[in-house]
């Protein structure tokens, strides 16, 4: 295995981190020029996904908070997902991750939410594959979830994971530009 001379991980260790830190600090800026909030709920990425936005120079402008909500009750209790939802399709699933976005939003006062949750490994988790990942965005004009299929060990899942909500993000927001700019020459 190939390591990064620098940390001693392994070499695609650093890369995902440099991934991260650029798709974070492309969505912080667009916010903070677009002047909008940001919340995270986290379930597999356990802090990984807040860590990769604070890390950006100028977030305190557009970075409510976030929740780590790795216990499946506490999607529930602390995220607002519904206790029926978890209870019937257990907490890595398309309509959880969209429900975890989405009170990440509400309770965080934020414009967009962005969350994540699936398996990360060693083990499959109640019947789903190891690297199995559900990244969601809510913003504005509702919610989209992204499934993702990931290979690699524990640690490449995760930070895959945060480059894939990092993306979602970047995309809705675009979307958003570009619906913007269209009602703005319409008028």
């Amino acid at each position: 295995m190939q390591r990064d001379a620098g940390s001693g991980r392994p070499a695609d260790a650093a890369a995902d981190d440099a991934a991260a830190g650029s798709a974070a600090a492309g969505v912080v800026h667009r916010l903070a020029q677009r002047h909008e909030t940001l919340a995270t709920v986290e379930s597999l990425t356990g802090g990984l996904l807040a860590a990769s936005i604070v890390d950006i120079a100028g977030v305190s402008g557009i970075y409510r908070g976030g929740l780590v909500v790795y216990a499946t009750e506490l999607k529930g209790t602390l995220a607002g997902v519904p206790a029926d939802l978890l209870a019937e399709r257990g907490p890595v699933d398309p309509d959880v991750a969209a429900a975890l976005a989405e009170g990440g939003r509400q309770r965080c006062g934020a414009d967009w939410g962005l969350a994540t949750t699936g398996v990360a490994g060693p083990d499959p988790q109640d019947g789903k594959p190891v690297g199995l990942v559900y990244v969601a965005c809510a913003g504005p004009n509702g919610a989209e979830v992204r499934q993702l299929d990931l290979g690699g060990g524990r640690e490449h899942v995760r930070a895959a994971a945060v480059v894939g909500a990092l993306r979602l993000l970047a995309e809705r927001i675009y979307a958003a530009d570009a619906a913007e700019a269209a009602g703005a020459v319409r008028r």
